[in-house]
């Protein structure tokens, strides 16, 4: 009977090991098979990563650039110093003032909601109201050379214009079809009803902007060889000209919005309200600038012209106050009642 009961008691342990061990086996298949789960989950993630379309950092990128678009690079980032007062040969100084294209095309032009290249070169040629044609990428860009550079046209053979269309060539590459409206333009504000208030304007410029601009809107030089600037002037005589869509009200503030302050803001998180962006974009327009002749030789068709352009002839009876300052909403309606066109800026 003993030995019956000794036999029982270690075949029960041994069941017992058994188990223990069938359960410890099972225990880690099914740990085993959790982390191959997850790697695999990450390296699935790893290559969603990988595969997301990111903007280029052209800095960081420049020793793998074409030798074109390198130069085209330089020409935006540095436009001072190699076609503009700082160029080295009188033949190549192009712009009239010392802002580079980059001051204002945020990233080198790769921001979006800061005018961004990135798939610029699909949206052309386009028609342009301001010339009443459809117009090349090479127009548009010596639009800017003659008002936002407040220079001159750059010639149509120009390596320079080769060179720059090159990069925003360059920017654009991959870039995935559902990301492309992102990079158009600026994004629209909801515009005030009110006329422009210099006053809040002031003191949204004081918190805001006077750190980077300076008290008299003159900017920062460059630190390093003070050719060109770290933080552009936004009036004054090395300023864009009053012919420039950022003398625009409206498209001063669009862009205000979306991008200022600067490192702070961007076009899907933003800083001010719209009626902070418009407010400080009168007041910056406010101040003298340099002037650009000819330009009621601009929009042939009159009804074509932005409603905040300050500069006439007009097509209306509303005063050159209310074009600079507003309120622009009674112009954008008359512009619908009497001519069916329906204004944005």
């Amino acid at each position: 009977m003993g030995d019956l009961q000794n036999l029982a008691k270690q075949l029960f342990r041994l069941f017992s090991v058994v188990i223990v061990l069938i359960g410890l086996i099972f225990i880690w298949l099914l740990t085993y098979r959790s982390s191959q789960k997850t790697k695999e989950v990450l390296v699935i993630d790893e290559q969603k990563e990988e595969n997301v379309w990111k903007t280029k950092d052209a800095l960081s990128e420049i020793d793998n650039m074409p030798d074109v678009v390198k130069k085209g690079y330089y020409l935006i980032a540095e436009t001072s110093k190699y076609m503009g007062p700082n160029a080295e040969n009188f033949e190549d100084r192009y712009s009239g003032n010392n802002l580079a294209c980059s001051n204002c095309h945020l990233q080198k032009g790769a921001q979006a909601g800061s005018g961004s290249w990135v798939g610029i070169l699909e949206r052309f040629p386009q028609f342009g109201g301001r010339g009443n044609k459809i117009g090349t990428i090479e127009d548009r860009i010596n639009g800017c050379m003659e008002r936002s550079m407040n220079g001159r046209m750059l010639p149509s053979d120009s390596d320079k214009l080769v060179a720059i269309v090159a990069y925003m060539d360059w920017l654009s590459e991959g870039l995935p079809k559902e990301r492309k409206a992102e990079f158009k333009g600026y994004p629209k504000i909801k515009i005030p009803a009110v006329v422009v208030n210099l006053e809040i304007g002031k003191q949204v410029y004081q918190k805001e902007c006077v750190v980077c601009h300076g008290e008299n809107g003159a900017g920062a030089l460059n630190t390093t060889d003070g050719k060109g600037y770290n933080y552009p002037p936004l009036w004054g005589p090395d300023s864009y000209n009053d012919g420039a869509g950022m003398n625009r009200v409206i498209t001063s503030a669009e862009f205000i919005k979306s991008n200022m302050p600067y490192l702070q803001a961007t076009w899907d998180n933003p800083k001010l309200t719209d009626e902070e962006a418009y407010h400080v974009a009168g007041y910056i327009n406010s101040f003298s600038r340099p002037h650009k002749l000819n330009t009621e030789n601009d929009y042939p068709d009159k009804k074509l012209k932005p409603v905040s352009t300050p500069y006439g002839p007009w097509i209306d009876d509303f005063s050159p106050e209310q074009h600079k300052y507003g309120p622009f909403p009674p112009i954008m309606d008359f512009y619908k009642e009497e001519y069916g066109i329906t204004k944005t800026k």
